[in-house]
């Protein structure tokens, strides 16, 4: 794709739109269903979120608890499987994934967890798993030849890692074996932790993401997957320290920060800039912003309820890419710039 002098992103082409767990504001997220309408919709990357079973195997979860995302509680055979666990410091009780293997995972159905969102798609969809969502990704159904590519993170690493089901490596394989495993494939491996991205960078070219969480730049601490953070905001202009981005450029190639780390909602008449993006840039970094929804209540009141209009402004900014619970409505912004 040529650049275009209308955009101001980091490379000038206009800016990706990743299907944040797929269509998910229209199927239950992390689901065949949900990626394929997304990919039928014209997204350019689609986002699974990967943990991992007892067994190894990479599934598609936006948590390693499927309490909130699976009809686990319905399966009175998996009662026994509730338990207690600590997930980044916090005592957590639920069903985890890690103590499920694959053939008990695909027992299980997906289910809305969004209240505002139809529940009519409930329990008809299986759980998948990372290599069924490649597979769907070389189907050529719903795409007109074009290349649509995937946007994996890993979550929770360190949790996983002390549990022995490290993520890196599987996720690593995978590529390797359908020929993505380099730097000019259609592939983004995100994380908010920043370890196993050092990790991942010195076994592979693949592009790396670093997220940023609205409390800080996440660092895994050793102790039952416990994390610190570095503050955002210590810089007078409004993004991160300078020092910040130039360390993450060492092993990332973009940064994905939370879509108020570079348009603050202070409940005035209008939002307050920062020049997150314009500082990302500097240092070589694409800024991928998340999460665009299209319900009124996710939105800015200056927008006055109308999606299309936050994402024109964030695309004026020079956004490089927005994850998009409705990535038709992401499209059309982007049309119409």
């Amino acid at each position: 794709m040529l650049s275009d002098a209308r955009w101001n992103t980091l490379d000038g082409r206009p800016p990706l739109v990743i299907a944040h767990r797929g269509a998910s504001g229209y199927r239950p997220e992390h689901t065949l269903a949900s990626y394929a309408l997304a990919i039928e919709m014209g997204a350019d990357y689609i986002e699974p979120d990967l943990v991992s079973t007892r067994d190894g195997h990479l599934i598609a979860r936006h948590e390693p608890l499927l309490d909130e995302t699976t009809d686990v509680a319905a399966h009175p055979e998996f009662a026994a499987r509730r338990t207690t666990r600590m997930l980044d410091g916090i005592s957590i009780t639920g069903y985890f994934a890690c103590d499920f293997t694959l053939p008990e995972i695909k027992q299980l159905r997906a289910v809305q967890p969004n209240a505002a969102r139809s529940k009519a798609y409930d329990r008809l969809y299986e759980i998948p798993t990372f290599e069924e969502i490649l597979d769907l990704l070389e189907e050529p159904s719903g795409r007109a030849g074009r290349t649509i590519g995937v946007y994996p993170e890993t979550k929770h690493p360190s949790f996983h890692l002390q549990l022995g089901l490290a993520l890196e490596d599987r996720l690593l394989q995978a590529l390797q074996a359908r020929g993505l495993d380099r730097a000019d494939a259609p592939v983004f491996i995100q994380s908010f932790e920043s370890a196993n991205l050092q990790y991942l960078r010195f076994r592979s070219r693949v592009p790396l993401v670093q997220l940023l969480g609205p409390e800080g730049l996440e660092m895994a601490s050793g102790g039952a997957g416990a994390r610190v953070t570095i503050p955002q905001f210590a810089d007078p202009r409004g993004g991160l320290p300078p020092r910040h981005l130039r360390d993450i450029a060492r092993y990332a190639n973009a940064i994905g920060p939370w879509k108020r780390m570079i348009l603050r909602d202070t409940e005035q008449s209008s939002l307050l800039p920062t020049t997150l993006v314009e500082q990302a840039h500097e240092a070589g970094l694409y800024v991928h912003a998340y999460t665009f929804r299209d319900e009124p209540a996710t939105l800015a009141a200056v927008y006055e309820a109308d999606p299309v209009r936050e994402y024109i402004q964030f695309f004026a900014l020079g956004l490089d890419g927005v994850f998009a619970d409705f990535p038709d409505t992401a499209l059309r912004a982007r049309a119409m710039m």
